[in-house]
């Protein structure tokens, strides 16, 4: 009978959530205990799906309604929508520290989540002083509400980014649930681009058409919507809370290094289990693993003082030396994930710039370059619902991993994909310097790749970053992980400069990548991406076959 339970609960373990779906009382905890469970994730689902939407909306069209309605110029709107989108990068830092330090993951959501909406109100309102054309002395008072709003909106962004996703994968058991984990981190994923999608079609044509202050009412009213449903839904769906935050986990991770530098002289005990340690049942409990051995210093028990009455700056438990040891682990991977993301920069950069050099017309059609970038959402939209239902069970039979691929395989395949999208750039940059009258339609199949490397090494990124940190920093390093976008993005600048600072004297000042394009080399930047591409991901196996997994009891 027990047997028969057990095989029932791994069925529904690893069920990905489109038959969890029709299937609406399947699945264990959401049945018996009301506690966890797809059932809850919807609600964080829904959550990440109006955030995206609404910061989305704003994103897309920021320099149109700095330049068109508060009157900035050029230089100025690019400068404070870098700087916007900069902080927005930044924010999610001080979200998680408060959540993995004090508030907890649910309450942090919470009161961001007020604090989002709030910014979404008041950009709503300084519309409405736009368009009730008020006399040039209050346009004082429409930039304070407009950048008000804006910086509010920042700041919100900052407490549900790294707060979500960890969220959702607390609602499932830690020693049942790697496949479900991975499926909701799909579906976290797919919400992202869905909202991101929603927004530059229909808030876009919203705020052009209708006005923008409907163009943002729409999603401030999203927001307060999903406000009241995280607030009197939460109990309804069963949503867990996190661990009671033990404290900042930056100070634990001092205390380690402090402790081990002032124990430097100490010799380490041949057994282990000599080092201190939390008592048994401790839930926190992280086994001793051999790698930085330097580090395990930090737990060395002296042999006068009493054990309870020793600075936490002389000694340190096991399992919180271990909790560093993690952190070195993740930051061994993260610089590999940076250049990924400098890779998929060139979306929106040397794509656009590809793409205006080519033949926009299809059909009776003029595309725009930068539309292009719905293959993108698409091939993501599309991937996430086949990599749940039809790849991760065909992996799972051959791997025998219940997440089909494990987390660093499934980061390798990401990062395997974007080198070939940028080959795939370089020989179609070669055929358009031949052929002038290339359409821009074969540039598809670079943004379908890019986005089926989303869904392998963002996807997996979420999922490797929660799943591998420290339980007390789970948020802090999702947060680590997302600060990697922005890091790329900074990359992918430098490298850019770098090029154009090297090849100027080839072309008299032009470069590989000139004002015209007929007269560089953009094919011979994207075989430079491609190589650097491939010694990424050089570096990233020969890290990854070197990691060792969490292990905890």
């Amino acid at each position: 009978m027990a047997a028969a339970a057990a095989a029932a609960a791994e069925d529904e373990e690893k069920r990905p959530l489109l038959l969890h779906l029709r299937r609406p009382n399947a699945g264990g905890k959401d049945d018996d205990s009301g506690c966890g469970g797809w059932r809850a994730c919807l609600l964080i689902l829904g959550t990440e799906l109006s955030d995206c939407l609404a910061f989305a909306g704003i994103a897309r069209n920021l320099v149109s309604y700095l330049t068109g309605v508060v009157g900035e110029s050029n230089v100025a709107a690019a400068r404070d929508v870098s700087a916007w989108t900069g902080t927005c990068f930044l924010t999610p830092l001080v979200g998680a520290f408060i959540a993995d330090s004090y508030l907890g993951r649910r309450t942090t959501i919470l009161l961001f989540l007020s604090i989002y909406t709030m910014g979404m109100i008041t950009l709503t309102v300084s519309a409405s002083f736009a368009t009730s054309h008020l006399d040039t002395s209050s346009d004082g008072v429409l930039r304070a509400t407009v950048f008000l709003g804006l910086y509010l909106v920042a700041l919100g962004v900052g407490g549900i980014k790294p707060c979500a996703s960890p969220l959702g994968a607390d609602q499932f058991d830690d020693d049942a649930a790697p496949a479900a984990r991975a499926s909701f981190f799909n579906w976290y994923y797919f919400c992202i681009n869905v909202g991101s999608l929603l927004a530059a079609t229909v808030l876009v044509w919203v705020q052009e058409r209708a006005g923008w202050w409907l163009g943002f009412g729409i999603p401030a009213a999203v927001m307060a919507v999903a406000l009241a449903a995280f607030l009197f839904c939460s109990s309804l769906c069963g949503l867990r809370a996190s661990h009671t935050p033990p404290g900042s986990p930056l100070t634990r991770l001092c205390q380690v290094v402090v402790a081990a530098v002032r124990n430097r002289g100490v010799e380490l005990p041949g057994d282990s289990s000599l080092l201190h340690q939390l008592p048994d049942g401790d839930h926190r409990i992280i086994e001793h693993t051999d790698q930085f051995a330097f580090l395990d210093k930090a737990a060395v028990v002296a042999s006068s003082p009493a054990v309870a009455v020793v600075s936490p700056w002389m000694l340190c438990t096991v399992t919180q030396v271990e909790e560093l040891k993690m952190v070195l682990r993740l930051s061994a991977v993260w610089p590999t994930v940076v250049f990924f993301f400098a890779a998929t920069a060139q979306m929106s950069s040397t794509f656009v710039e590809q793409g205006k050099a080519m033949d926009t017309r299809v059909g009776q059609l003029d595309v725009p370059p930068a539309t292009l970038s719905t293959f993108e959402v698409v091939s993501i939209l599309l991937c996430v619902p086949a990599y749940d239902a039809v790849l991760m069970p065909l992996a799972r039979r051959v791997t025998g991993d219940r997440r089909g691929l494990s987390q660093l395989q499934r980061l390798g395949v990401g990062l395997a994909l974007s080198a070939l999208a940028m080959a795939y750039s370089a020989l179609l940059e070669a055929s358009r310097r031949r052929r002038a009258a290339t359409s821009i339609v074969w540039q598809a199949p670079s943004y379908m790749a890019l986005g089926a490397a989303e869904v392998f090494t963002s996807v997996g990124l979420l999922e490797f970053f929660y799943d591998q940190a420290p339980d007390t920093m789970k948020s802090l390093c999702t947060a680590v992980s997302l600060v990697a976008v922005a890091a790329g993005s900074y990359l992918n600048s430098a490298i850019v400069a770098v090029v154009a600072w090297a090849t100027a004297p080839e072309k008299g000042g032009g470069g590989w990548i000139p004002d015209d394009l007929n007269q560089g080399r953009l094919d011979c930047f994207f075989w430079l991406m491609f190589g650097l591409s491939c010694v990424n991901l050089l570096a990233f196996v020969f890290t990854s076959t070197r990691y060792s997994y969490k292990v905890a009891n």
